[in-house]
């Protein structure tokens, strides 16, 4: 049945702010002119208010993401100490779904005075215990935590990287009996901040689950599914490529990239650096030598994937440069958090996406500065990358950060949080670019464009505005409100 609604008197972000009215004809903005009859069209009056072009979030674990908005917080944890004093607490309350498993999440370890281990966690309780560190690549357990995940002979009961993946693997089992309904409920908090879109990026593959969700009526959000290298071959069977639409999906559920990780993270001091860690040692970690990861890229371009491939560290920047360059191929870098001045040539000359996630630069700028000592000029080169020519993308890696592309896009204008001064603001985004690079690459809305839209009560792109705390009063996915605030 054909469906048409017309938006009265908004005002369009990008342009003059004059108003005008937008009509809206089976999920396409058809007109963009004031004065236009209604017709058959239902009538909105916006009275003023500015519209967007939808909200994508362009890098997720939605059902991690889900999870940690269930799990006890330990995020402001300042020690080892200080956690265990969380969890110690949490278990005094004696709730019930916690006798199987606690899960914390959240915790930084990276300038902590003391080291976390299986027998200080021991000490808060008698309880299986899990603590799963911000960046995802770390999971501190106890004893009996430890025996869950199979890891009972562990010396420390920090696990970093693959054994972290692995255990929470099994965590994840463990802690989710409801997380279809934990992952819906999310899916609708994003559309109240205006997203219409997520790239999720999963570590099991997503596709199936999803248009499981979506026949069941999840139908805030479109999401492109991505791949990891374990399951490739069975992607490649079914036939699917990057952008193409999963039967049973309702055109919401698509194919989306194939990811490989390069290299750990900053926190855990596992990124691939082609400098030492200060008081530390080592180089990071590379999860692939480079004739592996021109091989895995080879193999999902070849099938019509487009790779999204995980560097933090300089060193593993360039790699997957040098594999890209190898292949011929096009795709995205996810994070690029430290890369030498010389590769960003490369990314624009490659025709690459730095596919990043500001926020991140607000929570790691004091790890940065021990760890990256002296080359902070160069970590989340936003403005660097953007002046090269660089497309970018911003995201969260939810629930590395919380799921809210205004959040992404504060960090990234203002370099600053919590009235600290700008770090780096040499590095600064203009309003303007981190809204299109969280809009899908679409800078205003214009006539025969899909109605993603947001409505929001200011305009983000006026000086001074706070873009945390931006008032969305709706959000429409192809013309239909998922959020509705007025």
């Amino acid at each position: 049945m054909s469906t048409a609604l017309l938006l009265r008197d908004a005002r369009l972000v990008g342009r003059d702010g004059t108003p005008t009215d937008l009509l809206i004809e089976d999920g396409v903005v058809s007109a963009i002119v004031a004065g236009v009859a209604p017709g058959r069209a239902e009538v909105v009056d916006l009275d003023g208010r500015w519209v967007a072009p939808g909200l994508w979030d362009n890098h997720v674990h939605m059902e991690q993401w889900a999870l940690v908005r269930q799990r006890l917080d330990v995020s402001q944890a300042s020690s080892a100490a200080s956690a265990v004093e969380l969890v110690r607490r949490r278990i005094a309350e004696g709730r019930p779904a916690d006798r199987d498993l606690l899960v914390g999440y959240g915790f930084r370890d990276a300038l902590w005075p003391d080291e976390p281990s299986a027998i200080l966690l021991d000490s808060a309780g008698d309880i299986p215990v899990a603590l799963v560190s911000g960046d995802l690549h770390a999971v501190w357990l106890n004893s009996s935590g430890l025996a869950l995940v199979n890891q009972q002979d562990h010396p420390t009961g920090l696990l970093r990287e693959q054994a972290a993946f692995d255990a929470n693997g099994i965590i994840t089992a463990i802690d989710s009996s409801r997380i279809d309904e934990w992952v819906v409920d999310a899916t609708r908090a994003a559309a109240q901040r205006g997203v219409v879109g997520v790239v999720d990026l999963e570590m099991s593959l997503s596709l199936d689950a999803w248009v499981a969700r979506v026949e069941q009526g999840a139908d805030s959000l479109r999401v492109r599914c991505g791949v990891y290298p374990r399951d490739l071959d069975s992607v490649v069977e079914r036939g699917l490529e990057t952008g193409q639409p999963i039967p049973g999906g309702a055109g919401l559920v698509t194919m989306g990239p194939a990811k490989v990780i390069t290299d750990g993270s900053l926190n855990t001091r596992t990124a691939y650096c082609h400098d030492p860690y200060p008081g530390h040692g080592g180089v990071g970690v590379a999860s692939f030598t480079p004739e592996e990861l021109v091989g895995l890229l080879r193999k999902a371009s070849a099938a019509g994937l487009v790779p999204a491939v995980h560097a933090i560290g300089d060193h593993a920047n360039s790699l997957a440069l040098d594999a890209f360059e190898a292949v011929g191929c096009g795709g995205s870098i996810e994070h690029a958090q430290l890369v030498r001045f010389a590769d960003i040539a490369r990314f624009a000359r490659l025709g690459l996406i730095a596919s990043v996630q500001p926020e991140h630069a607000m929570d790691d700028r004091d790890i940065a500065e021990v760890y990256w000592e002296g080359r902070t000029d160069r970590a989340f080169p936003l403005e660097t990358l953007s002046a090269a020519g660089v497309q970018l993308r911003l995201g969260s890696d939810a629930p590395v950060a919380p799921l809210d592309p205004w959040i992404a896009m504060a960090a990234a204008v203002t370099r600053s949080r919590d009235g600290r001064e700008p770090w780096h603001p040499e590095q600064r985004l203009p309003a303007a670019v981190a809204l299109e690079a969280s809009a899908d690459g679409r800078a205003s809305v214009v006539a025969d464009s899909v109605a993603d839209l947001v409505v929001l009560d200011a305009d983000p792109l006026a000086p001074g505005v706070d873009l945390r705390a931006m008032p969305v009063a709706a959000t429409l996915l192809a013309g239909r409100f998922t959020h509705r605030g007025f």
